[in-house]
């Protein structure tokens, strides 16, 4: 337990820097000049470099070790923030949001260190203190970033970058290792074997996609599925409000800071004790149901108070579906090849990032306001739909040893 909290000290500080510069990106390319369009393609550089990083940075954490690859990844992130401080022109802006991306490859690094440290009974329960730690920064963020640029543009970029200084000493001072390297085996002679290797990127991603039937490839479609049901709203959820009940930029705050505080109460408070009580597969089928639900709904919602009642879905079922559903993957994961897997899971998580928004903008603008969310809705269904086909025997591997 005390590695869980000083990773989800380290997530939390991690995610208050990536959102102190998130929302002033649109307006720093804006007065660079940028059109909509380019400010489209530069949002997206982020899930981009992400999905091409996180197996990479999962197989290197497999093979090298879970703390190396986050500390890399802290540092890349510090470097990011400090060219988005004195970016001038709109490549440096890119060359930002990519290195951003780089450095968030490690989502599903974190996400191993998780299942190396916590029982199988517990993982479910610890990936929701992870997230929801991450959710408090995503909170805590924007209203820091904002403070920040008071004292200038620059200000922002640099107070990210030595919070994530600050974050990656205090990662290698205090955050120890979780992986345990594999024993080697002996064969009837006496002979020792090695460990297995982790399987290189490419196979491991094709193995996804050629096999999408096989227990731990079905697992990663239904969380890429309700991904991109995820990834949608959010560019067009402001402009919803703003269209169907007045919502300005002075008030739509509360609404994000609403998803955002029920995810995290949720994720802290409700995930392990429904999950202990209905077991991961029935926890992850519960939340996709209410996921869907949620956004079913949204669209006929004729006030603000009902709306928030029907939005308050959403962190409800997110919170039940993510972490049940990765720590199914972990069950059925090779213990050797933790990381790899995760990360194989947060690349099909970056496509998502980037298709989704498009799609959603494009329905938004050319068929309606409403047909983003039944879209989701219909999406969520589908990742409904394979997660009644899971198994509810939950095979584990051996406890690992206590944290």
């Amino acid at each position: 337990m005390k590695r869980l909290s000083l990773l989800m000290a380290v997530a939390f500080v991690d995610m208050i820097g990536l959102m102190m510069v998130f929302p002033l990106l649109p307006l720093y390319a804006l007065r660079l000049h940028a059109d909509p369009a380019t400010i489209g393609v530069l949002s997206a550089s982020f899930p981009i470099a992400q999905l091409a990083s996180s197996p990479v940075w999962g197989r290197v954490s497999d093979r090298y070790g879970r703390r190396p690859a986050l500390l890399v990844g802290l540092t890349a992130s510090a470097i990011a923030y400090v060219i988005f401080g004195f970016a001038s022109t709109l490549w440096l802006l890119f060359l930002s949001r990519f290195v951003q991306g780089l450095g968030g490859g490690t989502t599903g690094v974190a996400q191993a260190y998780v299942a190396d440290t916590m029982a199988p009974s517990e993982r479910a329960k610890g990936l929701g203190w992870l997230s929801a730690a991450t959710s408090a920064g995503v909170i805590f963020g924007p209203a820091l970033g904002s403070f920040a640029a008071r004292a200038g543009e620059t200000a922002p970029g640099l107070v990210a970058a030595a919070l994530c200084v600050v974050n990656a000493l205090f990662a290698w001072k205090w955050l120890p290792e979780s992986r345990v390297p594999a024993a080697r085996a002996s064969t009837p002679s006496g002979r020792q074997v090695p460990p297995p290797e982790p399987r290189s990127v490419r196979e491991a991603m094709w193995e996804v996609v050629r096999h999408p039937r096989s227990p731990v490839a079905h697992l990663i479609w239904i969380y890429a599925v309700a991904m991109l049901a995820y990834n949608a709203t959010p560019p067009v959820f402001a402009l919803y409000l703003s269209q169907r009940f007045g919502i300005t930029e002075k008030n739509i705050g509360y609404f994000f800071l609403i998803f955002g505080g029920v995810g995290v109460l949720m994720r802290l408070f409700a995930v392990g004790w429904i999950n202990d009580r209905l077991g991961e597969v029935r926890t992850m089928r519960l939340g996709a149901a209410l996921y869907g639900l949620g956004y079913a709904l949204i669209p006929f919602a004729t006030s603000v108070p009902m709306f928030l009642l029907y939005q308050v879905l959403l962190p409800v079922g997110t919170a039940l579906l993510f972490p049940a559903t990765s720590a199914l993957v972990s069950h059925r994961a090779d213990k050797h090849e933790y990381g790899l897997v995760m990360g194989v899971q947060q690349a099909l998580r970056g496509v998502a990032s980037v298709i989704g928004p498009i799609w959603a903008g494009f329905a938004y603008q050319t068929l309606g306001p409403r047909v983003p969310f039944l879209a989701c809705a219909a999406i969520i269904a589908c990742a409904m739909l394979l997660a009644t086909r899971v198994p509810r025997g939950e095979p584990a591997p051996a406890v690992p040893s206590a944290a």
